[in-house]
């Protein structure tokens, strides 16, 4: 089959490798059909080179049919239609029945001391073959796959894999009062999901902040109040105090992470990381502050006292220092983790109907045949040509 695989920093290329096979009676594999690039594979595309190596298979959003089933698969059968989601949970152990299907008790990645392994994503979290291919293994037949209807077009429903559960935590963890505010820092996909799902559950001012004009202007088609960061620099925080009656916002998402445009000496020291070897970068990734924090920093500044930030962007430095003095004061609730899929399926099914009250048929900005993969990756990385989304066809 053809698969996107990992060659270096900023070298993805889509090379033929061997079809995924049956492994265990849980196990079925399945046809992709839809494959989306996330903002997270940037962090593979870019700076996590010393957890991967040459030939890895990446992706995390798939959908397709299911073409084989293992023998103890009963719930699932060959031309099922199916969303696999990005974690990889067993459905049954003490951490899935509490809803934490990032954590999954099951495959835990002990040896880094990692939550639930997730497909195509380095060796923190199991070194598992993703989805940016033709063919996929998804472990769990019964339990991982979340079967959706045939017929309506895979944008329907490709996002259950991880844009559209990742927004609905983000929101949900926001704690937005009825009625609420809200900040989103980071216009990405999940910004811009998570700003369209706040509106949708009730929030009243849906502010969102970004760099890039093409974000901007789709946010602000959406209802959200858009603010150009590039305009208000440090003086962020005044201009949302400024639309909420000098208090902040109830809530702050950031959807930014270590993708996030900071000070020179964060860039450099990402940067460090990926022309060290292998031995020296892990150290260095997992104990120093690395991350560029700024908005982080920003979402604090801006919550109103007594509120909450949601972090759904993803951070690697295992030290990176935080206003500890000012969060306290200020009597902040923060919340963050990986998106429990499986949690939130049954909230965002419903919405994917006809009526597509969230927007996902068109959400995508650029759809492209997988063999474009390496230019896709160059263009999300430098945010060119208005991408926002991209989904891949094998």
């Amino acid at each position: 089959m053809r698969a996107v695989t990992w060659q270096g920093t900023r070298d993805v290329r889509v090379q033929s490798v061997p079809d995924p096979q049956v492994k265990e009676p849980t196990d079925v594999v399945v046809r992709v059909t839809s494959t989306g690039i996330c903002g997270s594979d940037l962090h593979l595309y870019a700076v996590m080179g010393p957890y991967l190596d040459a030939g890895d298979i990446l992706g995390h959003e798939a959908m397709g049919i299911v073409e084989e089933v293992g023998s103890e698969v009963s719930t699932l059968r060959t031309g099922d239609r199916v969303v696999v989601p990005f974690n990889i949970s067993c459905g049954r152990c003490f951490m899935c029945d509490q809803g934490l299907q990032s954590q999954c008790e099951t495959t835990q990645v002990q040896e880094y001391g990692k939550g639930a392994a997730l497909f195509g994503y380095t060796k923190l979290y199991g070194q598992v073959p993703g989805g940016q291919a033709q063919y996929l293994r998804v472990p769990f037949g019964d339990t991982l796959p979340v079967k959706v209807p045939k017929g309506p077009p895979d944008e329907r429903f490709v996002y259950l894999s991880d844009v559209l559960p990742t927004a609905w935590q983000a929101v949900e963890y926001a704690d937005i009062p009825p009625g609420g505010s809200v900040t989103v820092l980071g216009l990405g996909p999940i910004g811009q999901m998570a700003a369209r799902v706040a509106l949708h559950r009730g929030a009243r001012l849906v502010i969102g902040v970004d760099l890039v004009e093409a974000r901007l202007s789709r946010a602000a088609a959406h209802g959200v109040h858009a603010l150009d960061l590039k305009e208000h620099g440090k003086g962020l925080a005044d201009a949302v105090r400024g639309l909420t009656d000098g208090r902040g916002t109830d809530s702050v998402i950031d959807a930014v992470g270590m993708e996030a445009h900071g000070t020179r000496f964060g860039s450099a020291a990402q940067r460090a990381t990926t022309m060290l070897p292998d031995a020296l970068a892990r150290p260095l990734m997992e104990h120093a502050g690395i991350d560029r924090l700024d908005a982080l920093h920003a979402a604090i500044d801006i919550v109103r006292r007594g509120g909450t930030v949601s972090v759904s962007g993803v951070y690697g430095g295992a030290i990176d220092p935080m206003p500890l003095l000012t969060m306290f004061d200020k009597q902040v609730q923060l919340r963050m983790g990986q998106a429990n899929v499986r949690s939130w399926v049954d909230d965002i099914l419903p919405l994917l109907d006809d009526s597509d009250p969230l927007g996902v048929e068109g959400f995508a900005t650029h759809t492209l045949p997988l063999e474009d993969a390496p230019q896709a990756y160059a263009m999300f990385q430098a945010k060119s040509d208005g991408m926002i989304k991209t989904l891949l066809t094998p």
